[in-house]
């Protein structure tokens, strides 16, 4: 008896959202999408409870592509989707599961464990954050009170923050089969976007002054700043108070995102019956999203998350290949200090006055350590994504034969499409992963409005446009059916 015959009792039964019978109409798409965001935004001001005080955020510069808020019971965010997302990558393209994502009991299978291996990754995650790390604490006065022992409360704790990893497991499900879009998608839209508001138009009390007060405080003289003609003013203006450097990025970004999206290779497709009717098959620069991007830096962000625990525990008795870490919980040499990415310019501009303690050539290894990361890891990881979500060259040839097209001037077979669509989609797909992951690194080296990260800008920007895509798609689709019948929609 295979695994497959003896895990299929416990697969096939997981618990998921039922997928809809037939057509959902536009307006009950957008009420879903609607209604999961409403109840994701409630979620992340239900504060876990038994905490005593905010704790440390293990996670910190992860926030904006988490979706996630410290100290809630959305506290994990969508990493142990991603996490299981890569173990389910990786195990796949290695074809060691078996599994022919064609079937239909084999995609309930992988399905099934996907779902088992989140739940499992949220536990794994939640367990070091509470009875580990201390990045949870449970408050030993409510203990206390209610007559029982830290260590039921830290259970207590525990148990909310799995499941709030199990409700958006299911909310991103509810999304995916009722809604618009990906509920990963939709979350990290939300999560940045509030961030990049924060930045923007926060007064002081509430958190950082946005940019808008900075610059009113800096006109009206509220806030003294060193003359535009010397060094000190024009940092000032570029990285402090001014964040002229950070808008620009923004912006910059922005348009090449949206640049990038435009530029493509289209492919002339016809229908084999219908006279007259064409089409095109867009192969885009940025073929496989940014979302891989995610896959890269949750890699990153789980060794970080295991340098916090080892220096939790082991503290100054750490192996110095390892790293030491400051007061602030920050490493500063050692591997996890060269494996640490730039989040913000004055993590490698030297020459501010808060920038980093490190010699130069520490700093100069740890940034070319974040490029190659992010330029080999993206690209590798674009690869993996096209392949494993059927956006290859022969899963889109099927694709287009199961549509009843044909691309003209090639005979109508599925090994000649392939070969057709392997000219450019493997190709695409490597260089527009290594761009993304280089345009992230930069914004982050320069800074973003609201410090919200350069993927976490590259993925909501990116992300927007699709959904924007996909919107106009659904609209048109219901004005008129028979294009769904033509591409498979029903």
């Amino acid at each position: 008896m295979g695994w497959k015959e003896t895990a299929e009792p416990v697969l096939a039964r997981m618990p998921g959202i039922t997928r809809p019978g037939g057509h959902v109409a536009f307006k009950r798409k957008l009420a879903w999408t609607a209604g999961v965001l409403i109840v994701y935004f409630f979620l992340t001001n239900i504060f876990l409870y038994g905490m005593e005080g905010e704790g440390g955020d293990p996670f910190g510069g992860f926030r904006s592509i988490l979706a996630g808020e410290q100290g809630t019971i959305m506290q994990v965010g969508i990493g142990p989707i991603v996490t299981a997302s890569i173990v389910m990558q990786l195990m796949s393209g290695a074809d060691l599961l078996g599994l022919d994502t064609n079937d239909p009991r084999d995609q309930v299978l992988y399905q099934g464990m996907q779902k088992l291996l989140v739940i499992v990754m949220t536990a794994l995650t939640a367990y070091p954050m509470v009875f580990m790390g201390g990045f949870l604490p449970a408050s030993e006065g409510l203990a206390a009170q209610l007559g029982i022992s830290v260590g039921m409360l830290q259970w207590l704790i525990f148990t909310q923050v799995l499941i709030g990893g199990i409700i958006i497991l299911f909310l991103d499900e509810v999304v995916s089969k009722w809604g618009i879009g990906s509920g990963i998608g939709l979350f990290i839209i939300a999560g940045v976007s509030q961030r990049m508001l924060g930045g923007i138009f926060s007064w002081p009390g509430l958190g950082e002054r946005g940019i808008l007060v900075s610059w009113f405080d800096l006109i009206t003289g509220r806030t003294e700043r060193p003359s535009l003609l010397t060094l000190d003013g024009v940092q000032e203006i570029l990285i402090g108070e001014g964040h002229l450097l950070a808008i620009f990025t923004t912006l910059l970004i922005f348009g090449i995102v949206v640049y990038a999206e435009s530029v493509r290779v289209e492919i002339p497709l016809s229908h084999a019956r219908v006279r007259g009717a064409r089409g095109r098959f867009p192969v885009k620069l940025i073929y496989a999203s940014v979302l891989p991007m995610i896959l890269v830096r949750a890699l990153q962000m789980n060794v970080q998350f295991m340098g916090q625990i080892l220096n939790s525990r082991m503290g100054e008795n750490m192996p110095a290949l390892l790293g030491q870490y400051d007061g602030d919980g920050n490493p500063v040499s050692g591997f996890f200090y060269y494996t640490n990415p730039i989040m913000r310019p004055q993590e490698w501009m030297w020459w501010l006055a808060e920038g980093p303690t490190q010699p130069l050539w520490m700093v100069g290894a740890r940034v070319s350590v974040d490029l190659t990361v992010m330029i080999v890891g993206g690209a590798i990881f674009a690869i993996f994504w096209v392949e494993t979500t059927n956006m290859g060259p022969e899963a889109t040839a099927q694709q287009i034969q199961r549509s009843g097209m044909q691309i003209p001037g090639f005979r109508q077979n599925v090994g000649v499409y392939e070969k057709v669509l392997a000219r450019y989609i493997p190709q695409v797909t490597i260089l527009g992963g290594a761009l993304v992951g280089l345009l992230a690194v930069m914004a982050n080296m320069l800074g973003t409005i609201g410090g919200v990260t350069g993927e976490g800008l590259l993925l909501t920007v990116s992300i927007t446009y699709k959904l924007y895509e996909e919107i106009a798609e659904e609209q048109l689709m219901e004005m008129h059916p028979m294009m769904r019948q033509m591409f498979g929609r029903e």
